[in-house]
């Protein structure tokens, strides 16, 4: 009987290190390369710098006070058919936390930054237009409203195509999340 146990526990604890390996293995593939890390470290610093920007926080909790943020009504679908130059567009580049961002943007570490509201809206962008108007369903937003930092992986930016590492802080008012930051560090 304690045999048929011990082999059942022994069998359960193979087949779950296993199960950990194949898991852990493509983990261990995403890290990215030491000086990469060193410099998403970097602008993880800056970016929560930035995030904390009176005009940063003003304009996230103004989109958040309004009902259906900056543009209501506006969904992915129909941001994806705006010209880059209509006054959709441009409303959140010529803004003064999207001026504020275009500037910050002039650092070249970075290829486009964008604030979101606590829905995933966008609030403002640098000066390129954004391939989507809302990310709640993305990860560095649902990490960066929850309060933690996000960042991903080595590859092209689809917005920019420029090859870097997507990344979002939170925007805090009193402690309270209110919106994200979101950037991407380009790769050398």
């Amino acid at each position: 009987m304690h045999t048929v146990k011990v082999i059942k526990v022994t069998q359960f604890a193979i087949a779950s290190v296993a199960l950990i390996m194949i898991v852990a293995q493509p983990i261990a593939r995403a890290e990215l390369p030491a000086p990469m890390h060193a410099k998403v470290e970097h602008y993880k610093k800056k970016l929560t710098t930035w995030a904390a920007d009176p005009v940063v926080v003003k304009a996230a909790k103004e989109a958040n006070a309004k009902e259906g943020g900056l543009e209501p009504g506006m969904t992915n679908s129909k941001w994806d058919e705006l010209a880059d130059q209509d006054v959709k567009v441009t409303q959140f580049q010529t803004s003064a936390a999207g001026k504020l961002l275009t500037n910050l943007e002039k650092d070249k570490g970075i290829s486009k930054l964008y604030l979101r509201d606590a829905k995933g809206n966008l609030v403002a962008s640098s000066a390129n237009k954004p391939l989507i108007f809302n990310v709640s369903t993305k990860p560095a937003f649902i990490n960066g409203i929850k309060g933690a930092w996000a960042a991903g992986e080595i590859k092209p930016d689809p917005t920019t195509q420029v090859k870097g590492v997507n990344m979002a802080v939170p925007v805090l008012d009193g402690g309270k999340v209110i919106g994200i930051l979101q950037s991407s560090v380009v790769a050398e």
